[in-house]
């Protein structure tokens, strides 16, 4: 994606080969499910390309998102419009691109979409009783399961098409009994809808699939073996299921290579390392050190000590963890490089446009799109 040299610092490297082993893995875990990526965690073409080869749906969260996909060979017929936060303008315009899929949560957008995506299929998204993800969302999305009972009522009535319940457990989710939890509750909404005469196409089960970071997450395997049972025992006949995985694709596909800016001992007592990535060139999810990622140093195998890890703004905000426990070697010096594992989703997707002069973080690919 850059002409720049490949020894810049700090970069992203995605290994494409990778994304391609997690997706048949996905798909040989769901065989039932319909996989479609959630493109906000990586939005890189290649990987789109790779993905759209390989048969996946894609999960857009704007009309710069429905573009990016467009222009690069996807149907817009596997396109869903999942950003329950919608302008008017921007349904109308991802109708006239082609879309015909919408999640909804409120009436509003319920009656925008009729207005401008007239007889397009719906989801409506509900908030499941799950255990706290280790990036939760809230309420920021989701109505209860009675009101999204209703409205897939009124989107019946209106004219709409119902795909059917949809819910998310919450990024990085490291309980798979969460996932048996939202299945059950969209299966009550699913069985209330069938007494309706409303034929369930698809629930919609989010997405949520966690990797291991500094702590290791459940197998893939693990929550495989819960969603296929709650599937099985809890949802009609007929009713097909839809997973919205980033994280679970991406995220391990990328390593970020950066550089250590400066080492300073601050006056209590605690030694400081500064990179230079920090909170605004690609190190988001470090916000309230949810997400610890591990390094790599040219000098591990030295002796190590804790340390504070911050980027490279005059932002008093942008340290990524002095609460979380760092080992980092006591020999590192400026100009040592680091490589920061992992980091495939929701890295460059954050960057800021120029933060303090920085500029966003640039993405390299490796490996083939096609085998």
């Amino acid at each position: 994606m850059t002409d720049r040299n490949v020894l810049e610092s700090p970069r992203l490297v995605i290994e494409l080969n990778r994304v391609r082993a997690n997706y048949r893995a996905l798909r040989a875990a769901l065989p039932a499910a319909r996989i479609r990526f959630a493109v906000k965690a990586s939005p890189v073409p290649e990987i789109i390309r790779l993905l759209n080869d390989e048969g996946a749906e894609f999960d857009v969260a704007s009309i710069g998102e429905i573009e990016l996909c467009l222009v690069h060979g996807v149907d817009p017929a596997v396109l869903c419009y999942g950003n329950p936060i919608k302008k008017a303008a921007d349904i109308a315009r991802a109708y006239a691109l082609g879309v015909r899929r919408y999640a909804f949560d409120t009436e509003d957008d319920l009656l925008r979409i009729v207005e401008h995506a007239p007889g397009v299929e719906v989801e409506c998204r509900f908030l499941a009783s799950t255990p706290a993800s280790i990036t939760p969302f809230g309420t920021k999305f989701g109505c209860t399961p009675g009101e999204a009972f209703r409205l897939l009522v009124r989107a019946r009535d209106l004219g709409l098409i119902v795909a059917g319940p949809y819910f998310h457990v919450g990024s990085q989710q490291t309980d798979p009994t969460a996932w048996r939890i939202g299945i059950e509750q969209a299966a009550e909404i699913s069985k209330a809808l069938v007494d309706k005469d409303i034929e369930v196409r698809s629930v919609n089960i989010g997405g949520g699939l966690p990797i291991s970071y500094a702590t290791a997450a459940p197998e893939l395997g693990e929550i495989a073996t819960v969603v296929n049972t709650a599937v099985a025992e809890f949802l009609p006949a007929g009713a097909g299921v839809v997973v919205e995985p980033g994280r679970a694709l991406v995220g391990n596909a990328g390593t970020i290579h950066a550089e250590v800016i400066g080492i300073r001992n601050a006056p209590d007592g605690r030694r400081w390392v500064y990179l230079d990535i920090g909170r605004y060139n690609g190190m988001a999810e470090t916000e309230n050190e949810y997400i610890a990622y591990r390094f790599v140093t040219e000098r591990d195998g030295d002796p190590v000590d804790e340390a504070v890890v911050a980027g490279p703004t005059c932002d008093g905000d942008d340290v990524l963890y002095q609460r979380t426990k760092v080992l980092l070697p006591t020999s590192l010096r400026a100009g040592d490089r680091i490589q920061i594992l992992d980091t495939g989703a929701y890295t460059a997707s954050y960057s800021s446009v120029s933060f303090n002069g920085f500029p966003p973080l640039t993405v390299h690919v490796s490996g083939a799109e096609r085998e």
